[in-house]
């Protein structure tokens, strides 16, 4: 719609309101809409290797560090 209003002359002046999106707006929704499907993506690619992926293997423990073990609970280590 078009605002009429008087200036100082009383000549009318008819002022044009843009009805479209701004420039800053579109980008702003854009760049939005990216981090939102980036995030909704690396959920559901994470959702699914949680049903996939076999559980992590542990790590061997070291004789040495079972010996520790066994010594501290009071239990003779192996071949000792």
């Amino acid at each position: 719609m078009a605002d009429q209003f008087a200036d100082s002359a009383n000549n009318v002046v008819i002022e044009e309101v843009n009805k479209g999106l701004n420039p800053g707006m579109i980008v702003l929704l854009v760049v939005a809409s990216f981090l939102l499907l980036f995030f909704v993506g690396n959920y559901a690619l994470y959702m699914y290797a949680q049903k996939t992926l076999p559980p992590k293997k542990k790590k061997p423990v070291s004789k040495k560090k079972l010996k520790r073990e066994k010594l501290k609970q009071g239990v003779s280590a192996p071949g000792e």
